[in-house]
């Protein structure tokens, strides 16, 4: 086991590693650099799948989520150009490619009738919401501001 340590705010969190735990997720994850689309989609199956987990999920899984959110931010900053679409059409976007509604945002944005406004172009989205629309699409802010 690898003692490992994370700062969480102020505090620092201890956490155990088991080793053969993680190479385990490893094996059956084959997390690599995202070369295509299709390999996109299977990561973030796998952070779907993890992300459900919440609070339950291991010090093991919380290190494969992390490895394959930076894998995926790496693929979507090569190949997406956040640059070139507004926020508005950046989370149109987001919401396309992974097959996402209006409602699947609800508890990210705060409500369907946020949402729908945000969506539809009759509110901006806010520094707050970035930031939680970032975390939940694992990409930077900047593209939602």
């Amino acid at each position: 086991m690898r003692n490992t340590t994370k700062t969480s705010g102020s505090a620092i969190v201890k956490r155990q590693i088991n080793a053969a735990r993680y190479a385990r997720l490893l094996a059956s994850s084959l997390p690599a650099v995202i070369e295509t689309e299709a390999e996109n989609r299977r990561a973030l199956a796998i952070l779907d799948d993890l992300m459900r987990k919440g609070e339950r999920r291991t010090p093991e899984e919380t290190m494969l989520f992390r490895l394959l959110a930076h894998l995926v931010d790496a693929f979507e900053r090569r190949y997406y150009q956040p640059g070139k679409l507004t926020p508005r059409e950046m989370l149109r976007e987001l919401m396309a490619m992974r097959r996402l509604k209006q409602a699947d945002l609800a508890p990210v944005l705060g409500s369907k009738g946020v949402t729908s406004e945000i969506i539809n172009g009759k509110r901006a989205i806010s520094k707050a919401q970035a930031k939680a629309l970032a975390d939940f699409f694992h990409v930077s802010a900047e593209v939602f501001i």
